[in-house]
């Protein structure tokens, strides 16, 4: 009888390791998330050649093997962090309520919100720069980003037709010329900081200058496109 009860009591343990050792979908979701915001601090930080997996699961208290899991290799995870990054601000544009409204209005909101998400997500600027060192040659292949970017092309050419229906924009440029100049403007004075503060003697960063720029900035796109 005691032997039967020893052997219960075994397989009983055995099934209470085996179930803390299983990781449900919820602690999975959990995990590959902390990852990727880890990844995301190491990839802005050091670019895709000086990050290392090895920082990051040590990071994140797991391992290597945990990684690879999730994301294959570590220019999985990379692009799994740059497809984060993208669909974050292309989600918060999508969400711009501007069908609606005049199309002035409306081009005015869609330059404050890119100023305002530039300005308040640096890690953002410094992973589109580091993409840029990498040519371009991953975020060109995420399809759901090119979608997403397709869809708010089409929405800030709606915002431009219309404004050149009513004769209040120049006719000669289109919704990519716009985000051109949109993001050019915006992106400088994230990306540029530090060197143009140094250079100027001027922090980009005081709140008194960044309402005064995001004021010239909108006021700037607005006359490139009036008619």
């Amino acid at each position: 009888m005691a032997a039967k009860d020893a052997s219960a009591e075994s397989r009983k343990g055995q099934t209470g390791r085996r179930s803390a050792g299983k990781t449900t979908r919820g602690d999975g979701a959990r995990s590959r998330e902390e990852i990727l915001a880890v990844a995301t601090d190491e990839f802005a930080e050091r670019g895709l050649a000086g990050a290392r997996v090895d920082d990051i699961a040590e990071r994140t208290r797991t391992s290597k093997r945990m990684i690879y899991y999730h994301f294959g290799s570590k220019e999985g995870l990379y692009k799994a962090v740059l497809e984060r990054v993208y669909s974050q601000i292309r989600s918060v544009e999508t969400q711009l309520d501007i069908n609606n409204i005049p199309p002035i209005e409306a081009m005015r909101r869609i330059v404050e919100l890119t100023f305002d998400y530039d300005e308040s997500h640096p890690q953002f600027i410094r992973l589109v720069n580091v993409e840029n060192v990498n040519r371009g040659q991953f975020v060109g292949k995420l399809v759901s980003i090119r979608k997403r970017y397709s869809n708010i092309i089409q929405l800030m050419q709606t915002v431009l037709d219309k404004g050149i229906a009513n004769g209040q924009f120049r006719a000669d440029v289109n919704a990519i010329d716009v985000r051109l100049v949109i993001g050019a403007l915006c992106f400088f004075r994230v990306s540029n900081r530090y060197t143009f503060g140094a250079l100027f003697d001027i922090d980009l960063a005081d709140p008194q200058i960044r309402t005064r720029h995001r004021q010239m900035i909108v006021d700037a796109v607005l006359r490139f496109l009036r008619a």
